[in-house]
């Protein structure tokens, strides 16, 4: 679903993996979508709450920022906000399998559905979906793009207080 369609207020940022959409209806952030193109799609037209998330964003980028402080509104089902809450639990530089938030949710056989609904995610990066990674240690897909995925990790785990040893522990 394209939130942005829907949002007041719109916003960019030209970060390490790409240019970011940001986009709010004034008092939620409602999404982020990676942009193929290097122009944005539409008028910047921010607010204080999407400039407090680009500037959230580029300490983040930067090395500065381990966690969020920002209101979200993700438009999902209810079993899409459950498993987007247990994502958001997976600590900065530390990453989670399929199946174990399915388990961590009641059911293991949901592993699917959790999969599912980690790629339906509106809100990359502040809802870290790129945490979730295969049972294997694999890496499997992003919204935007396995590369992207890839940079995250290693970027988190460089600026982590966590070992190597640890990241798969959650």
């Amino acid at each position: 679903m394209d939130n942005s369609q829907e949002a007041k207020y719109i916003g960019y940022l030209s970060s390490p993996i790409g240019l970011l959409e940001i986009a709010g209806d004034g008092q939620f952030i409602t999404s982020i979508q990676f942009l193929n193109d290097a122009e944005p799609k539409q008028i910047d037209k921010p607010n204080d709450l999407i400039q407090d998330c680009i500037k959230q964003l580029d300490e983040y980028f930067g090395g500065n920022r381990k966690v969020f402080d920002l209101p979200l509104k993700p438009t999902g089902t209810d079993f899409q906000y459950k498993v987007w809450d247990r994502i958001s639990e997976v600590p900065f530089g530390m990453t989670s399998s399929y199946g174990l938030i399915s388990k961590l949710l009641g059911n293991f056989k949901l592993t699917r559905a959790v999969g599912l609904a980690n790629g339906a995610n509106p809100i990359p990066i502040i809802i870290p979906c790129h945490r979730i990674i295969g049972s294997d240690g694999s890496l499997t897909g992003y919204a935007g793009g396995l590369d992207k995925k890839k940079w995250l990790l290693n970027h988190e785990q460089r600026y982590s207080k966590f070992s190597e040893g640890q990241l798969k522990l959650f």
